[in-house]
């Protein structure tokens, strides 16, 4: 048990999570949905995005039993009957906030490889950011209620009856596929190989 992982996790999604959530705002607003706006969610005010469950005590303890990491922010809601190109459109901002990890991590990477002459504990802290944000990208995209990637199964016409199911026990069979399976590790050392060819752009 690695409290003090445990304690940088932690710090390091509350970074995270805000710009992830405020991607999905940002989209949906482009896209014609004003429902963000109005919830006060397009912004990057910290206390906006952050959830005291998903984004505090969930990854704490996840970390600290090891195998996984199980955290998110508060959801964006949007309306998809005002978002431009329907589903596809639901999907599109569903995306942006696993594509704004990936920007993240290149920016925490470049960040880590020319820090790292200057001052080494920010370069490791850097370094750390760019893998969490690969990892929560790959995370996201995992097609259940309530991950992002869900929003594909809407695409590939899943019916709704099922859909709603796997709403409903989404939480459920995350916390058991990372826990009791080997899905953690496996997103792990995705997102550790991802990142290493990230860092890679920086040393061509």
């Amino acid at each position: 048990m690695n409290i003090e992982l445990a304690i940088l996790n932690v710090c390091l999604l509350c970074i995270l999570t805000v710009p992830h959530e405020f991607a999905h705002a940002w989209v949906a607003s482009m896209l014609g949905d004003d429902t963000p706006k109005q919830e006060g969610r397009l912004t990057l005010y910290p206390p906006s995005h952050i959830d005291l469950l998903g984004t505090i005590i969930l990854p704490a303890i996840t970390s600290l039993i090891g195998g996984g990491f199980l955290g998110w922010g508060r959801p964006v809601n949007t309306n998809p009957a005002r978002l431009r190109f329907g589903l596809y459109g639901l999907v599109m901002v569903a995306l942006a906030g696993p594509a704004s990890n990936i920007l993240l991590a290149v920016l925490f990477a470049g960040a880590a490889v020319f820090s790292g002459a200057l001052y080494a504990p920010f370069s490791e802290f850097a370094g750390r950011a760019s893998q969490l944000s690969v990892y929560l990208a790959l995370f996201n995209l995992l097609p259940v209620p309530p991950l992002d990637g869900s929003k594909l199964l809407l695409i590939a016409r899943i019916p709704p009856m099922i859909y709603l199911e796997l709403a409903r026990f989404g939480f459920i069979l995350l916390l058991v596929a990372l826990t009791a399976t080997s899905l953690g590790l496996y997103l792990s050392l995705s997102s550790v190989r991802l990142t290493e060819m990230i860092f890679r752009l920086f040393y061509w």
